[in-house]
């Protein structure tokens, strides 16, 4: 399958509507179209903040089934309410593996506190969006735009992805993230501005006709 490309969430509305009608193929690229944006939140989570013991694509598979299969409740019409819900689907999924680990993680975190942390993964997506120019994606909503920068982040190199992911995304500060990546700090600061260069430049390529 093709990477979903910036003109795709044009079609949001009409992809949700016929999915209401009972388009499976519809709603089959609906969730193509979100993948990348919910395993990218469910990563910041389970890696950067709950260190507990679960599969980051378990965890994403199982908030798309429980999503395919709740899709009837959605009462959303718009691809931003979309992209809402299916954040509070990735929240409850992640507390549960939470509340399945508790003697481990040794602490109580509210669904409200998970809540409020992908909500802020959320934001920091904005932020590299702004940081990496908005023109070519911005007729889209905000959810939306970045859900377009997640599935071009997922199109960079490796060493771009997690840079953008710790700094970025998980708000690591530029010394963590050197930690994390085995390098100097001056090294992971020029590779966040060659990361953040790439990202501007395949938005700008995918914004193409």
């Amino acid at each position: 399958m093709n990477p979903p490309k910036n003109s795709d969430y044009t079609q949001v509305d009409r992809l949700l509507q016929a999915a209401r009608n009972g388009d499976a193929a519809a709603l089959s690229t609906l969730f193509g179209l979100y993948q990348n944006y919910v395993r990218l939140l469910a990563a910041s989570q389970i890696r950067a903040r709950l260190r507990v013991r679960a599969s980051e694509s378990d965890v994403v598979q199982e908030t798309l089934l429980n999503a395919a299969r709740g899709f009837s409740e959605f009462r959303g019409s718009t691809g931003g309410e979309f992209v809402t819900w299916l954040r509070a689907i990735l929240t409850r999924k992640i507390q549960t593996h939470v509340d399945a680990q508790a003697r481990d993680v040794r602490r109580e975190i509210s669904l409200d506190t998970v809540g409020k942390w992908v909500d802020q993964s959320s934001v920091r997506l904005e932020n590299v969006l702004a940081a990496s120019d908005p023109t070519p994606v911005t007729q889209l909503a905000n959810q939306e735009r970045s859900v377009c920068v997640v599935n071009a982040l997922a199109e960079l190199s490796e060493d771009h992805r997690e840079v953008l992911l710790l700094r970025s995304i998980e708000g690591l500060s530029f010394p963590e993230v050197a930690d994390q990546m085995d390098r100097s700090h001056g090294a992971v600061r020029m590779l966040w501005l060659r990361a953040i260069e790439a990202l501007r430049d395949k938005l700008q390529t995918e914004s193409e006709p």
